[in-house]
Order: C-alpha cells, then sequence, then structure tokens
C-alpha cells in the first residue's frame, strides 16, 4: 500500500473513532445540569426567549437549563466566558446581533464570532418600526424623505445608544436615502422613547412591542418596518421596500451558541428541540405578538446569517464612521 493510501486509512480511522465517541457522548447528553448564559441584563428580549427554552428544555431532558444573566461591556463578558468554556454542551450562549454582528465591527473583541462558537439555531429577528412624532408633517416614508430632503440637519433621530440597532438601522436609513438626519443617541430604550414622545426628537428606530401601544394611542406615527415582510403584530404598517426604500432591513436577533468543538449530535439534538418548542403555536404566537419573524432553520442556516451580518453591519459602521464607546 502507497504511503498517501495508509495516510488517509489512518485519517479515516481516527475520525471514525473521533465520531464514535462523539457520538456515544451525545447520547448521554445532558446527565447534568446546563448553563445558558444571556449575556445582557435581565428583562430583555434575550433574557425572555433563553427562559422560555431553559425551562422547555429541562422538562424534555429532565435535567435543569439553568439561565445565568452576565451582562458587562455590551455582551462581552457573557460572551466570552462562554468561549472559553469546555466544548461538551453544558455552557451555551443566547447569542444575538449584538456580540456577534455588531460589537466585532465597533470594536476589539476577545473571540471571534464565526470561529470560537457553533451556532444552534437562529430562534427569529425583532423587527425595528420606524416612528415619529405627530408634529412631523410626514405621514408616508416618500414624506419623511423629502421633508429631510429639503430641510438638511433640521430632524433628528433618537437611538438606544451607539452601535444600537435603532443607530445602525438610522444609518442605513440615511445612507440609502441620502439625507442628513442628526443623530441623539441615548442611554437606552426608554429615554429615548420619552424623548421621541415629548417631542424633543423628530423620529427613531424601536421594537414593535415598544413602539405599537405609542402609535395605537396616537402618541406617535408608524412610517415602516425594518422587515422584509409585514409584522403580525403591526399588519397595517408597510415594509420598507413597500414605502419606497428597499435594503432597510433587519433588527435585533438571537439564538444560542455554542463553543467551538462542540460534538454535532448534540447541537443537532439542541436545534431540533428548540425549533419544536418554538414552532408550538402557544409559544410561536406569543413572540409574533412582540413583533419577531421567527426563523428556525438548521444550523448551517445560522451560520450564513452570521456571517452575513457581521458583513452587512461592518459596512454600515465604516461608512458612518461608528466608533465603539
Amino acid at each position: 500500500m502507497k504511503a498517501g493510501s495508509v495516510v488517509r486509512l489512518i485519517l479515516a480511522l481516527l475520525a471514525a473513532w473521533f465520531g464514535a465517541i462523539s457520538l456515544a457522548f451525545a447520547q448521554d447528553y445532558p446527565s447534568k445540569p446546563v448553563r445558558l448564559i444571556v449575556p445582557l441584563p435581565p428583562g430583555g428580549i434575550s433574557d425572555n426567549i433563553a427562559r422560555i427554552l431553559a425551562a422547555k428544555l429541562g422538562e424534555t431532558a429532565r435535567q435543569p437549563f439553568v439561565v445565568e444573566n452576565r451582562s458587562g461591556a455590551n455582551g462581552v463578558l457573557g460572551t466570552e466566558l462562554v468561549m472559553k468554556a469546555a466544548p461538551d454542551g453544558y455552557t451555551l450562549l443566547m447569542g444575538g446581533s449584538g456580540p456577534l454582528a455588531i460589537l466585532p465591527n465597533l470594536t476589539r473583541v476577545p473571540y471571534d464570532p464565526l470561529k470560537d462558537f457553533v451556532p444552534i439555531v437562529h430562534i427569529g429577528t425583532w423587527a425595528n418600526l420606524l416612528v415619529v412624532h405627530p408634529s412631523v408633517p410626514a405621514a408616508s416614508l416618500k414624506e419623511l424623505i423629502a421633508l429631510a430632503k429639503a430641510k438638511p440637519g433640521a430632524l433628528s433621530y433618537a437611538s438606544q445608544g451607539n452601535g444600537s440597532t435603532g443607530h445602525i438601522a438610522g444609518e442605513l436609513f440615511k445612507q440609502l436615502a441620502g439625507l442628513d438626519i442628526v443623530h441623539i443617541p441615548y442611554k437606552g430604550a426608554a429615554p429615548a422613547a420619552q424623548d421621541l414622545l415629548g417631542g424633543q426628537v423628530s423620529m427613531m428606530f424601536d421594537t414593535v412591542m415598544v413602539s405599537m401601544p405609542h402609535v395605537r394611542a396616537g402618541k406617535l406615527r408608524a412610517l415602516a418596518i425594518t422587515s422584509t415582510k409585514r409584522s403580525p403584530a403591526a399588519p397595517d404598517v408597510p415594509t420598507m421596500a413597500e414605502a419606497g426604500l428597499p435594503g432597510v432591513e433587519g433588527g435585533a436577533w438571537f439564538g444560542p451558541v455554542a463553543p467551538a468543538g462542540t460534538p454535532r449530535p448534540i447541537v443537532d439534538w439542541l436545534n431540533r428541540e428548540a425549533r419544536r418548542i418554538f414552532s408550538d403555536p402557544a409559544q410561536r404566537d406569543r413572540l409574533t405578538a412582540q413583533g419577531a419573524l421567527l426563523a428556525l432553520g438548521p444550523p448551517e442556516a445560522y451560520a450564513a446569517h452570521i456571517g452575513a451580518e457581521l458583513q452587512r453591519w461592518g459596512r454600515v459602521i465604516r461608512t458612518a464612521g461608528i466608533k465603539g464607546e
């Protein structure tokens, strides 16, 4: 037998051996409590879906799935913790657009979103509504664009903070429409929304869940949503493309990931169970009512999504000259 053939045979045997070990290991999974790290404070969307997922996985596996909020550095601390964990399926991360797609384009982070994690499942994306204060004389997106072009620098938009999804959506809007609108960053969604309601700023890209109650009350006017299709939570609001400006899409998205090297059978089990949990009508309807567009595809689709988002938001951030704080 030639040397090359011997090497290939040895490699094939080693691959089969490691595969058998991984499969045997995965068949016993989970045999002890699993940590699901949320790298953001309690009470947000990522925390909410993490607790739904953990509770339902725990019922199925008959082992506790424990949610731990490890916030800090805009999500970097919790994300790094999971990156350094053993790749055995017992420490998972509720990944999201902030730590995995936006922050790596804003500042140096101690992990590689594509190399240091194995995507499990993209649960969904929470698109933003473009809402304006009623004092703004624009009843449609086209009217708003015309107004902004007629009065450069006169309009302003609030965001939840520098580098937030609302900030980057606003910059993408400005870039594609060719507008001069002043960005006013706040420390969180609540103070930004408060100033918008008070008329101190002209507009904002904010979640459906936060914005729609104010729209229904007549305190804000919704002009468009940054999703590929209309949201069941705001069925009368056109998409940005329908309103005349294609390309302004996206929002905050979330889905669990595991440390690189986690056995594929474990990833497949988690993917299958998560898709089952969030496909249940009770959970599905609950999240879509909050403005979510559920994805629930295979791990490969989530990996492709993360890579595409890294590139897309990187272009917006570089063009706008956004810097991390």
